[in-house]
C-alpha cells in the first residue's frame, strides 16, 4: 500500500515533460472530495445494486470467489492508470497514454471503443431508469418507457454542458447516496445475523451455505463465467483518471482514490455479497430484483423495494452522468490530434467539450428509440455490447503501462514513486486473465458467441477502415515533448 510519501516524491510536470494539446482549456474545478467520491462511488452502479441478483442466483456463493479475483484485477487496472496519472495528468487518460507509450494507432482504438462503450452503456442506464419508474404503478400505467428514457437522457446531458463544477457536485451526491444506502444495508444485516433476526422465515447464518449445496451448488463451471458479468460491475473504476485531468491538485490527490479501491472493493463489493449469502440461500436471489431488496423484504423491512429503488435510479443516473463526462473529454483528445472529426474537439463559454458530450448523447438517443420499439428487449440488446469493450479498454491500459514500464527500464522516461506493484509481471497477468474473459464470453452462450464472434470482428473491421480515413489528417504536434509548446496552440 502506497504511503503519503509517494505524493510528495513526486514533483508536479515541468516543462520539457510530454504534454498532450488535448488537455488545455479546462477549468481546473474539481476538488479533493469530487475526486474522492467519484473514486468511490464510480464502480458502485447497476451491475452491484441488479446484478448481483442474478449471478448469485446462478453461481451461489462461489460468486465470491469471482468477485475476489476480479477485484484483484480491477485493482491492478486502476493502480497502473494511476501511476500513470501521477507521471503526467491528461483528461484524455488512457488515450492520451496510448498515444504517449504505445502510438497514435492505440489511441485511437483505445477512444472508440470507450466511446461505444459508454454510448451503448447510456443506451443499458436510460432503459435501467425508465424499467425502475415503472416500479411504481404511476408511471407503469401513464408514462411511457421510452419518454422516461428520453427525459432522463436530457437531464443528465443538460448536467454536463452547464459545466465540471456541477457535474462534480452531482457525482458527489450521487456517491453519497449510494455509499449511504450500502453501509445502511450492511449495518441492518450485520444486526440481523447478531440478533438471530429471521430473513424469510430463518435465522440468518452460515447454514444458508452449507444447507443448499456449500460453496459450489451448481459446480465450479459458474464461477468462471460470471467473470464477464462481474467485470462490468467494476467498470467506471477507471473514470477517475479522465476525472484527475480537472482536478485543483491531482498528484496529491489520484493516489489518495488509488489507493482507495483496495477497500472499496472489500468493504462494498465483498462485504455486502457475504452478507447477501448470510442472510439467504442464495436460490432465492433472482435477476429480475435487486438481492437487497430479496434481502431486505424478507426481512421485513418496511417500504424496502420502494427505497432501494431510488437508490437503483440513482446508480444509472450516476453511470450515465460519468460515461457521458469521461466521453466527452476522451473524444476531445483524439479530435485535436486528428484521429476524431474536429467538431468533436468544440469547447462551449464554460469549458466544456460540449460537441462530444452531445455526439455521444446522440448515439445514446437510440437507446430512446430502442426503448420506443422494442421496450421488453432494449435492456438486453444493448447490454452484450458493453463487457467486451470494457475489456479491450482495460487492455490497452495495461498494454500502455507495460510499454511504461519497459520504456523506464531502457533508461526513458522515469516512473513515479507512485506505481503498480509487481509490474510487468501484473500487468501480463491482468492482460492474460481479460483475453480468458473473452474465451469464456464466446463460450458461454449463443448470446456470447455472437457478440465476441460476429459483432466484435464487426466493429474491428469498422475500426480499420476507419483508420485509413483519419490516417493522413493526424497532427504530430498535438502530442509534444515540450509543455511550452502548448501555449497558444489552436484548436
Amino acid at each position: 500500500m502506497s504511503t503519503s510519501a509517494d505524493t510528495q516524491n513526486n514533483p508536479a510536470p515541468t516543462a520539457g515533460r510530454p504534454a498532450d494539446a488535448g488537455d488545455h482549456g479546462y477549468a481546473k474545478n474539481l476538488k479533493n472530495r469530487h475526486i474522492q467520491m467519484i473514486g468511490i462511488g464510480g464502480a458502485i452502479g447497476t451491475g452491484l445494486f441488479l446484478g448481483a441478483g442474478g449471478r448469485l442466483e446462478k453461481g451461489g456463493p462461489s460468486l465470491l470467489i469471482s468477485y475476489a479475483i476480479c477485484g484483484v484485477v480491477a485493482m491492478i487496472v486502476v493502480r497502473a492508470l494511476g501511476e500513470m496519472v501521477v507521471h503526467r495528468p491528461s483528461s484524455g487518460a488512457f488515450v492520451s497514454y496510448s498515444r504517449e507509450f504505445i502510438g497514435e494507432k492505440a489511441a485511437y482504438t483505445a477512444g472508440w471503443m470507450h466511446f461505444i462503450h459508454w454510448a451503448t452503456t447510456i443506451v443499458v442506464d436510460c432503459t435501467a431508469i425508465a424499467l425502475y419508474f415503472h416500479y411504481w404503478g404511476f408511471f407503469s400505467e401513464h408514462v411511457p418507457q421510452w419518454v422516461i428514457a428520453a427525459i432522463a437522457l436530457v437531464v443528465t446531458v443538460a448536467i454536463n454542458l452547464v459545466g465540471v463544477k456541477l457535474f462534480g457536485e452531482m457525482e458527489f451526491w450521487f456517491s453519497i447516496i449510494k455509499v449511504t444506502a450500502l453501509l445502511g444495508f450492511m449495518a441492518l444485516a450485520i444486526y440481523f445475523i447478531v440478533s438471530g433476526h429471521h430473513v424469510g422465515g430463518s435465522a440468518p447464518g452460515l447454514h444458508n451455505i452449507t444447507d443448499h449445496g456449500g460453496f459450489f451448488p451448481h459446480g465450479l463451471a459458474p464461477m468462471f463465467m460470471l467473470m464477464q458479468g462481474v467485470i462490468f460491475a467494476y467498470s467506471s473504476m477507471e473514470l477517475v483518471g479522465v476525472a484527475a485531468g480537472e482536478a485543483e491538485n491531482p498528484l496529491e490527490v489520484m493516489p489518495r482514490a488509488v489507493n482507495s479501491v483496495l477497500w472499496r472493493i472489500i468493504v462494498f463489493y465483498l462485504g455486502s455479497l457475504v452478507l447477501l449469502t448470510l442472510l439467504l440461500p442464495t436460490d432465492e436471489y433472482s435477476s429480475t430484483t435487486s438481492p437487497f431488496v430479496t434481502a431486505l423484504a424478507q426481512a421485513g423491512v418496511p417500504h424496502a423495494g420502494g427505497v432501494m429503488n431510488v437508490i437503483v435510479i440513482t446508480a444509472a443516473a450516476s453511470s450515465m452522468n460519468s460515461g457521458l463526462y469521461s466521453t466527452g473529454r476522451v473524444m476531445r483528445s483524439m479530435a485535436v490530434s486528428g484521429s476524431a472529426p474536429r467538431f468533436l474537439g468544440v469547447m462551449s463559454g464554460r469549458a466544456v467539450p460540449a460537441a462530444g458530450i452531445i455526439a455521444t448523447a446522440a448515439l445514446g438517443a437510440v437507446g430512446v428509440v430502442i426503448n420506443y420499439l422494442w421496450p421488453s428487449e432494449a435492456f438486453e440488446i444493448a447490454l452484450n455490447f458493453v463487457s467486451v469493450c470494457i475489456i479491450a479498454v482495460w487492455c490497452l491500459i495495461m498494454l500502455s503501462h507495460l510499454a511504461f514500464v519497459v520504456k523506464s527500464k531502457r533508461g526513458g522516461t522515469p516512473r513515479p514513486a507512485f506505481r503498480l506493484w509487481a509490474s510487468p509481471a501484473s500487468d501480463i497477468f491482468a492482460l492474460l486473465f481479460l483475453v480468458a474473459v473473452v474465451v469464456l464470453l464466446a463460450t458461454s452462450d449463443n448470446k456470447g458467441f455472437l457478440t465476441v464472434c460476429v459483432a466484435s470482428p464487426i466493429v474491428a473491421i469498422v475500426l480499420v477502415i476507419g483508420w485509413f480515413f483519419v490516417r493522413g489528417k493526424i497532427d504530430p504536434d498535438a502530442f509534444d515533448a515540450e509543455e511550452a509548446r502548448l501555449e497558444g496552440h489552436e484548436h
